[in-house]
């Protein structure tokens, strides 16, 4: 059971990230009107954009890093004590 443990934080903080990085994506383009600067190096894309873009996702990932790895080791840590109650 300890590998479940050992799989599940990851999988949970990747999922998170996928899908914070899907309503990043999605709020860049209703506030701005424009895709989102993935590509750095594109020049169609103004300096200022790609780099605020790269600081707006950055800080997004991070914070939802933090958040999800924070709370699958809390459940987990409920979860421990609970079976061993039982």
């Amino acid at each position: 059971m300890n590998i479940v443990y050992k799989l599940l934080g990851p999988a949970v903080t990747l999922g998170a990230g996928l899908v914070a990085s899907k309503l990043v994506d999605t709020v860049w383009e209703k506030s701005t009107g424009n895709k989102p600067p993935h590509d750095g190096t594109d020049l169609k894309n103004s300096l200022r954009s790609a780099l605020t873009f790269a600081l707006v996702s950055s800080a997004v990932a991070a914070i939802i890093q933090v958040l999800a790895g924070r709370t699958t080791q809390k459940a987990i840590a409920r979860f421990g004590q609970h079976h061993e109650d039982v």
